[in-house]
């Protein structure tokens, strides 16, 4: 259930540049979480109480507030290949992170797993005339290292609320945040066609309070690392949806990419799966001793 959040987020590419206005990512981003985060916490009608005031803005800037803006800037400041590329060391991050904040401990598999994670989407989206800019590599390396962090945290803080309230929160707090700098940087576009209402209704609902909600609750169930690693499926999809929509050519090392990269994915999986049932054995031993 939780691969479906990023398989989804792969078809948002398609969904920008065919059905929303142009040249218009910050408000995407805004109209994708703030009317859905809205929504979910009308209908759970449910308020954040105690440190969940100031968890739920930290927890919303980091994935959503902060995080689509500097995604945005880096897919303006640096061709996608490069900015997937970079964005794919997210993994990685939170094998760090969950070895510093969660007590999880980092294996070699594992580590591997992610290098070959970021070998695979190179394969999959990087082109050979692909140029670098430091200020894009700089905001790609930043929303990996920002998502990674949403992620962890969103592990160590168990929230006492259903998830469906929980996930309204933090995408109202990081819609809030998005939109003084949406106002500020873009704008509002001259003109909505009825597409552009279709584009956003979708990348709201589905692309957020749906996904966002399975996001969230696979973060919950199962560990930081296993989640992360199923964000790799995005640009799988995304290269799919636009060989099949878009007529994009899809090449042998695409296809290779792809294969490296869900390789490292049920690597991945197991690699943690293994663990636990480890850890588990090892816990029930110590209790049967006590």
């Amino acid at each position: 259930m939780t691969a479906l959040a990023p398989a989804v987020w792969g078809t948002t590419y398609y969904a920008t540049t065919e059905y929303l206005p142009p040249d218009r990512p910050l408000l995407a981003g805004l109209l994708r979480a703030l009317p859905a985060g809205l929504l979910l916490v009308a209908v759970t009608r449910r308020a954040p109480s105690g440190d969940w005031w100031w968890r739920s803005l930290v927890l919303g800037t980091l994935n959503i507030g902060v995080f689509l803006p500097l995604l945005f800037l880096a897919a303006y400041r640096l061709p996608g290949g490069v900015a997937a590329t970079v964005g794919a060391v997210q993994p990685l991050v939170v094998l760090g992170l969950a070895a510093l904040l969660l007590g999880q401990r980092m294996t070699t598999r594992a580590a591997l797993a992610g290098i070959a994670g970021v070998v695979g989407v190179a394969l999959l989206v990087l082109r050979a005339d692909a140029r670098l800019d430091a200020v894009g590599v700089a905001a790609a390396l930043g929303g990996a290292v920002v998502m990674a962090a949403g992620v962890v945290l969103s592990k160590r803080w168990t929230a006492p609320a259903p998830l469906l309230a929980v996930t309204g929160w933090q995408l109202v707090a990081g819609g809030l945040v998005l939109l003084p700098v949406t106002l500020l940087v873009e704008g509002l576009p001259p003109a909505i066609t009825a597409a552009n209402v279709g584009g956003f209704a979708y990348l709201g609902l589905i692309g957020g309070a749906l996904t966002y909600a399975l996001w969230f609750r696979g973060i919950r169930v199962l560990p930081a690392t296993q989640v992360t690693f199923l964000g790799l499926l995005s640009p799988v999809v995304a290269t799919l949806v636009g060989w099949l929509a878009l007529d994009q050519e899809l090449t042998a090392w695409q296809v290779l990419g792809a294969a490296v990269v869900l390789g490292a994915l049920v690597v991945a999986q197991r690699t943690t799966t293994v663990r636990e049932k480890g850890e588990s054995r090892a816990d029930h031993g110590v209790r049967s001793v006590r």
